[in-house]
């Protein structure tokens, strides 16, 4: 059967999740030309078997509240596809978590892991458990609650997750003492964890800098870099913070950052003083909007940045935060380059327009990569019981960048010399699992 029709099938079938349509379509646009001339691939029925998960375990979490109430969540992993190493990807606390937001999520790990050369499967897990408001007791006992259900389908040659939104540093240590306590091992079952007790460095800034290393190839090729540039950052976290740092410290201006409330807007570009200082308000607990008191920057209520005249835009900050619309926005304000800090934040849509006017748009699985780049790294050093130093793990993370534009700049390039970035990635990506699984047989 063609690609087509069994994209028609699945689309019926999965009609209730749309996230993960998005996703699949999105990749298989790329894909049907390739798959549909591989009879071999036909024959193995690839196609069916590459986007119906291994499994999908869902569980109930039950904990107690600080007033003694007991509160009911629910919790899913998604174990998609093993076929270059263990099922790896974050897990995400967050209230729009459901089972299609996961399986989409998921469903891009796996392309996104197989770029980076490392041996990784991919997978996706969470909760719709949100994190915000609530006391650390409370997160500490939920974490408890969430990995006494999904300890026994993970182990550091299965499946190893890590962070995600919602989940950082704090409840990963959470999550791997209960995992200890439960196995009465030490091991490297989940990543992110505190440096020094198992964790790796650069782990933290390994997104956002990835996501700058990856850029600054994008702009080499187009013999061009970051000095000078204007750049629109989406998103006030991890990925965003770092992202904004990096691109300061290469010496372009950074004007925005946003959150679920609104935009920040500092015309003249925010400092490395100003960054680190907002790195300590988001550790606090407190919104973006907080520091508009603090420095010279506009706050914009209900805004996303997008409207705003640059050079570069790179969305950090979740899903589908960039819509036809916006798009229009970036392309009549001479926006060049689009490159996702975030997991799939431009829509269908956007993305059609992007490349239908010329910008340069690199997709999150190429792009956002360096954190599990990172976190491969840190499953290599729990397994030899050794500690690698920041500036070789830089090194080994630019290398990996650089690899991975140069896989896609060789799946996409155009008969005009440019580079379908997302063509690009969604081919290299393809052909490392689908070799993998040929050679496996129909296992």
């Amino acid at each position: 059967m063609k690609s087509q029709q069994l994209l028609t099938v699945l689309k019926q079938r999965h009609s209730n999740e749309p996230e993960f349509i998005q996703a699949v379509e999105e990749f298989w646009e790329d894909i049907a030309p390739l798959y549909d001339e591989n009879s071999t691939y036909q024959a193995l029925n690839l196609f069916e078997r590459l986007t119906n998960p291994d499994r999908v375990i869902q569980f109930r979490i039950n904990w107690e509240d600080d007033a003694g109430h007991v509160q009911v969540n629910r919790g899913w992993r998604i174990q998609f596809n093993n076929a270059l190493g263990p099922y790896k990807g974050g897990l995400r606390f967050h209230p729009s978590v459901n089972l299609s937001v996961l399986k989409f999520l998921a469903f891009e790990q796996i392309f996104k892991n197989a770029l980076t050369g490392l041996p990784m499967g991919g997978g996706k897990g969470g909760s719709d458990f949100d994190p915000k408001g609530k006391s650390d007791n409370e997160i500490r006992r939920f974490c408890y609650a969430f990995m006494r259900e999904l300890t026994p389908y993970i182990g550091a040659d299965i499946d190893v997750p890590a962070g995600d939104i919602g989940v950082g540093g704090r409840e990963i240590s959470y999550m791997f003492a209960m995992y200890k306590n439960l196995t009465r091992e030490f091991s490297g079952v989940l990543t992110g964890k505190t440096v020094g007790q198992g964790g790796s460095l650069i782990r933290t800034e390994a997104t956002g800098f990835g996501l700058v290393y990856f850029l600054q190839n994008m702009l080499a090729h187009c013999q061009d870099t970051l000095v000078g540039k204007t750049v629109l950052v989406s998103g006030a976290g991890n990925v965003s913070l770092h992202t904004a740092q990096k691109c300061i410290e290469l010496g372009a201006k950074v004007v925005t950052l946003s959150d679920s409330k609104g935009t920040l807007h500092l015309a003249d570009g925010f400092t490395l003083e100003q960054i680190e200082a907002l790195k300590t308000l988001k550790a606090q607990g407190k919104r973006l909007s907080d520091f508009a008191e603090q420095c010279d920057a506009k706050w914009l209520a209900d805004t996303r940045p997008w409207h705003i005249k640059a050079d570069i835009a790179l969305p950090c900050a979740t899903q589908n935060e960039i819509n036809a619309a916006d798009a229009k926005q970036l392309i009549a304000n001479g926006i060049k380059h689009v490159a996702e800090g975030a997991n799939m934040p431009s829509d269908a849509d956007a993305i059609t327009l992007f490349q239908q006017n010329g910008i340069i748009y690199a997709p999150g699985k190429a792009s956002n990569a360096g954190g599990v780049a990172v976190s491969g790294l840190e499953m290599s050093q729990n397994s030899v019981r050794q500690y690698a130093s920041f500036a070789t793990l830089d090194e080994q993370l630019k290398t990996i960048m650089k690899n991975i534009h140069d896989a896609c700049a060789t799946y996409g390039k155009q008969d005009n010399g440019c580079i379908d970035y997302k063509k690009g990635a969604n081919i290299a990506g393809f052909s490392q699992i689908a070799n993998a699984m040929v050679n496996y047989g129909i296992l």
